[in-house]
C-alpha cells in the first residue's frame, strides 16, 4: 500500500503536460482548478489536498468554484482575480510552470523543517510573503510563517519523543505493537 501511493505519480515524469492538463481534454481552464493537484497531492503520504481543502482558502474555493464571477478559470493565471486562491494561483503565480519555485517553505524530501536561518529559507520566506501580499498584509504573512515555524518545531519535538519511547520499548523487549492477549475479557469487537 505504501509503495502504491508513490508509484501512482512517481513512475512517470512529473513535468509531463498531461499530468495537469489531462491527456484527453487539454484545456488550461481545467488545469487551473485545484482538483488537478489532488490527482497526486493527497492521501497519507501527501496531505496537501486535505490541508488546502479544510483551510479557509479551500473552503472559499469549494463554496464559490461554480460561480464564474468568483473563479473564472478561462482567464490566464496572470490575469486571475479569484475571490480566494487556488493551488495554482499561489504555486504557479503568474502562470509560470515551475511549481518548485514556489514550493512550501517547510518541507524538503519529506522532512519537515522550521526556518534555520539559512539564506535559502530567508529567500523562500520573502517570496511567500510577496505571494500572500496579493491579498494580505506582509505583517500577517510573516506572523503566519512564524506560527508555522513554531508548529513545526513542536511537531519535531513530539516526533523525536515518540521515536525515543518506541526505541526504549524495543530495548526493553516490548517491541510487539499489540500484545497477543490484549485483555482477558476482550471479545475481538471494536
Amino acid at each position: 500500500g505504501d509503495t502504491a501511493g508513490c508509484t501512482f505519480c512517481h513512475t512517470s515524469p512529473e513535468e509531463r503536460c498531461s499530468t495537469c492538463h489531462q491527456r484527453h481534454q487539454f484545456n488550461p481552464a481545467v488545469a487551473r482548478k485545484s482538483e488537478q493537484c489532488k490527482t497526486c497531492h493527497w492521501g497519507k503520504d501527501h496531505r496537501d489536498w486535505e490541508a488546502y481543502d479544510i483551510s479557509i482558502h479551500g473552503t472559499v474555493y469549494q463554496v464559490n468554484k461554480w460561480d464564474l464571477t468568483q473563479f473564472d478559470m478561462s482567464k490566464k493565471l496572470a490575469d486571475a482575480d479569484y475571490v480566494g486562491p487556488t493551488c495554482q494561483y499561489c504555486h504557479m503565480r503568474g502562470g509560470h510552470h515551475n511549481v518548485q519555485r514556489l514550493s512550501t517553505v517547510y518541507t524538503s524530501m519529506g522532512m519537515s523543517n522550521a526556518d534555520r536561518g539559512a539564506p535559502l529559507w530567508k529567500e523562500k520566506r520573502d517570496t511567500w510573503v510577496s505571494v500572500c501580499d496579493d491579498c494580505h498584509s506582509p505583517r500577517f504573512a510573516r506572523e503566519n510563517l512564524q506560527a508555522m515555524d513554531e508548529a513545526c518545531k513542536d511537531a519535531g519535538l513530539k516526533y523525536t519523543e515518540t521515536f525515543k519511547v518506541a526505541e526504549n520499548l524495543m530495548l526493553d523487549g516490548m517491541g510487539e505493537p499489540m500484545p497477543k492477549d490484549p485483555a482477558p475479557d476482550w471479545s475481538g469487537q471494536h
